[in-house]
């Protein structure tokens, strides 16, 4: 049976090639993802285990909120802290470092920002000799004066900066500086852009005093790094902070990390889709082969073969198939892992495409996926093909009819999707999100695998419905297409299944993404009364762009925002770590405040603007006072003034104080940089024209960025259109996979009904109208796929809309464009997919096709 099996793969193979393919892309997916995370992830720790210094001394960690809070002033040591972790015992090297990425790199010539547009930061650091630079001089020399900066060789090259061009460095306040050296990281840039000056120079810009922002000690080996850091913390006492070589390593690896997990997981969950599309591929194809088998399979049957080994049989094709497909899959993954590192090295991450890190998880990952899948895939057609009898070789092609079977599965396809439908209903209705998120996670996992169940009894009513013009307007070609796609509803519906699942992602992400829009641009309409925001990236805008606007004429006021970390203790002794958001004096003009109970003038009055969750949670009410620790023995006690009513995504979770009166606890000068400014036109004023005048004020201002309120409508648009691009373009994969299906299915099923076709032929069908048979079922195939992924993903949408309602998704927004488009593509997708079965089907010889038995 082993000899059989290997004589019948490799007899088929031509017809498992879709398959093949499918469980290689599946494979490499899978593979190529963690090989580039495994590549990424050694990369970085090379990186910061080479740089780290012994020993690491810092300001202190606020108490409240996160160590990169926006400051109006850089945390420092004193210069003196050099001295100090110099004379500690077996200290060798003491070097204090300045690096600050509060920011902004411009070129005076074009005025354009010079730095990474990604997340990664732009640092400015003073030049310093140590044992474990990061970077090496290249080009140039070292800044040695006043008027003198170093640059990043990859920030330098993507500016098209060298040797003598001039830089401006935007912080306190604005620098020019000529370039006089280009920099070359050792290993890897992170994809931050750095700017070095000498220390002087860099204290003077950066702090406007002498400081540093660490000291960086280096050992002579005498001592361990953990009491190289005790002695210091001794020494220093509090106020400070001490980190090991191997402590900054891991705080530095978690920030790499985030990124490389989000999309290494991203992709994994991409590749789990194509994984299942793929399944369905596999099962169809061993289907048919079975189907096509019969007679074979019951010769063997007749001649002693028992069912475990027919069963068998068929399996060993199947682990073959997978074998092959998962070293071929793994070795695509090598490409594919290239390929991320090149788009990555494009971004401005910098990745050696060399030193692939291809561990053993990687195989054990790459050949599970494929075998497991492929043979758990095939196990229900081995299954069938182990019950044919022997019988069966004296009848014609074609599996014996499985009455008993259809209606099993028509009760478990109900079941399913009804139980399904009433998760998603409870869904839709739950009083939290939370219960909602779990119900909607059933519901959307019962209503999938409930349609794959259905889907070969739903084809049949569905596709005559499809159908129904198809006689009427393409005449026997298109009644032929019509009862072809019905003649095996199992075969139509597991093909289907395939573009089922990816449409329905791309429609369920559709709604979702269009009702963000929608609802976050009814909000800003109802609640913002100021005609212009004003941001500057993520180091917040400084006093001086708020200063430029506030001077533009047409401008009537500004309201400012800052964020403050700060710990709140309630009268239910419950005590939470959350940020207050400060405003100024007018916020209550420029912006409705959402009120459930209270005022929204008592802000101005020295209370608070509390959310509804907040104070459900802590059972508060309007006059219940809150005790407010901002560090540093600062303490204020106010009063609820406000509790604002849930679902507006402006104001949901965020505890509002007016400026005025958080300034009685925290002086202007720690308090943070503004993080976002409004502006309000003078009455009469043209609000186009001083949107112009406010962009010519801020020309200076390169990171600062001004919009109307149709401009930052646009922004949300454009944020959330670029994650709704990104899924779009990982769910290719699985409708690339699903299309191949529905080639495999046309494929076999013409081999299938060679002897039909060429019987047509033979009593007056024509070439050409035997194509258009063919492509008119793959367009029916397609479209019933796209109507069920359609209905999947319209249901899924409309359901995460009610479960976050309350979250601020109110605005329910069906996008209809998207929908026809699908369907739409549909029709191409089926009709590409016809053309190779088709033009095989076409060139058959008559004479030869009857005779095939």
């Amino acid at each position: 049976m082993l000899k059989t099996s290997l004589r019948s793969f490799f007899a088929h193979k031509g017809r498992m090639l879709l398959s093949l393919i499918a469980v290689v892309l599946s494979v490499a997916f899978v593979s190529g993802t963690l090989v580039f995370s495994n590549t990424a992830t050694s990369t970085f720790d090379r990186l910061f285990a080479s740089t780290s210094s012994d020993l690491s001394v810092k300001p202190a960690k606020p108490e409240f909120g996160e160590e990169d809070d926006t400051r109006a002033k850089t945390r420092t040591v004193p210069v003196d802290a050099v001295g100090k972790v110099a004379a500690l015992p077996g200290v060798k090297t003491a070097i204090g470092q300045i690096s600050v990425e509060s920011t902004t790199l411009v070129n005076p010539g074009t005025n354009k920002k010079v730095g990474p547009t990604t997340g990664a930061p732009t640092i400015v650091a003073n030049w310093a000799d140590t044992p474990r630079n990061p970077v090496e001089i290249t080009s140039g020399h070292v800044p040695q004066g006043a008027g003198e900066v170093v640059l990043d060789a990859d920030t330098a090259k993507k500016a098209k900066l060298g040797l003598g061009d001039r830089l401006r460095v935007i912080a306190v306040d604005n620098h020019d500086f000529t370039i006089v050296g280009i920099a070359t990281f050792k290993t890897t840039n992170p994809g931050a852009a750095l700017a070095f000056l000498d220390t002087a120079t860099a204290q003077n810009v950066l702090f406007r005093q002498a400081a540093f922002t660490s000291v960086e000690a280096f050992g002579d080996g005498s001592r361990s790094d953990e009491q190289l850091k005790s002695d210091a913390l001794a020494a220093f006492g509090t106020g400070f902070q001490a980190m090991t070589a191997a402590e900054q390593k891991a705080e530095k690896a978690k920030d790499a990390g985030s990124f490389l997990d989000f999309m290494k997981y991203a992709m994994l969950g991409f590749a789990g889709i194509s994984v299942l599309v793929g399944g369905f591929l596999i099962i169809n194809t061993f289907s048919m082969l079975v189907a096509q088998r019969t007679r074979e399979i019951g010769l063997l049957r007749a001649v002693g073969g028992s069912r475990r080994q027919v069963n068998r049989s068929v399996l060993v094709e199947a682990l073959l198939l997978g074998v092959s497909g998962s070293t071929l899959g793994v070795a695509a993954g090598l490409g594919l892992a290239v390929g991320l590192i090149q788009l990555m090295n494009a971004a401005g991450m910098h990745l050696d495409a060399s030193d692939l890190q291809i561990g053993a998880s990687v195989f054990v990952a790459g050949y599970a996926v494929g075998i497991v899948i492929t043979v758990f895939s095939a196990w229900i057609p081995a299954r069938r093909a182990s019950r044919i009898a022997p019988i069966a070789a004296l009848r014609d092609h074609g599996t014996p009819a499985e009455p008993r079977s259809n209606t099993v599965r028509a009760i478990i396809g109900l079941v399913l999707t009804v139980g399904g439908a009433g998760l998603l209903g409870l869904a839709a209705t739950a009083d939290k999100t939370a219960t909602g998120g779990q119900y909607i996670g059933l519901g959307v996992l019962f209503t999938l695998v409930g349609f794959v169940v259905l889907g070969p009894l739903l084809a049949t009513t569905v596709v005559r419905v499809l159908g129904a013009l198809l006689p009427a307007v393409f005449g026997p070609s298109g009644k032929l297409a019509q009862r072809n796609a019905m003649r095996n509803p199992r075969r139509t519906g597991a093909t289907a299944a395939a573009l089922m699942i990816g449409l329905a992602l791309v429609i369920g992400a559709s709604v979702f993404t269009s009702t963000v829009i929608k609802s976050t641009n009814q909000q800003l309409d109802r609640s913002v009364g100021a005609d212009y925001i004003v941001t500057a990236g993520q180091n917040g805008v400084p006093e001086k762009i708020v200063d430029a606007v506030r001077k533009t004429p047409g401008v009537d006021h500004i309201t400012e925002q800052k964020e403050l970390s700060a710990r709140f203790t309630t009268p239910d002794g419950k005590a939470t770590t959350s940020r207050v958001a400060a405003v100024t004096g007018r916020f209550t003009e420029d912006f409705a405040l959402p009120v459930k109970a209270g005022a929204a003038d008592s802000l101005n009055q020295g209370a608070l603007a509390v959310g509804e969750d907040y104070a459900k949670d802590h059972g508060l009410k309007v006059g219940d006072t809150i005790k407010i620790e901002y560090g540093e023995g600062r303490f204020q006690t106010l009063p609820v003034g406000v509790i604002m009513t849930k679902g507006n995504q402006l104001f949901d979770g965020a505890i509002f104080a007016a400026l005025d009166t958080v300034a009685k606890a925290v002086p202007a000068a720690d308090q943070p940089v503004t993080t976002v400014a409004f502006g309000t036109a003078t009455a009469g004023a043209d609000v186009a024209k001083t949107l112009t005048a406010l962009e010519g004020a801020l020309t200076e201002y390169p990171q600062a960025s001004v919009r109307d309120q149709a401009g930052y409508k646009e922004l949300v648009q454009e944020q959330v259109n670029s994650l709704l691009y990104m899924i779009y373009g990982l769910l290719f994969l699985a409708i690339v996979v699903a299309v191949l299906g529905v080639i495999n299915t046309l494929a076999l099923s013409v081999v299938e009904r060679t002897r039909e076709i060429g019987l047509l032929r033979a009593i007056g069908l024509s070439r050409r109208q035997l194509r258009r048979m063919i492509r008119l079922e793959s367009v029916v195939i397609a479209v019933f796929g796209a109507v069920l992924g359609t209905a999947l993903g319209l249901a899924w949408g409309v359901t995460g809309q009610r479960v976050l309602r309350s979250q601020g998704l109110e605005a329910l927004a069906v996008p209809v464009t998207t929908i026809a488009f699908t369907l739409a593509a549909s029709v191409v997708i089926g009709l590409l997919a016809a053309l190779i079965p088709a033009f095989r089907a076409g060139r058959m010889n008559v004479l030869a096709a009857i005779a095939t038995d």
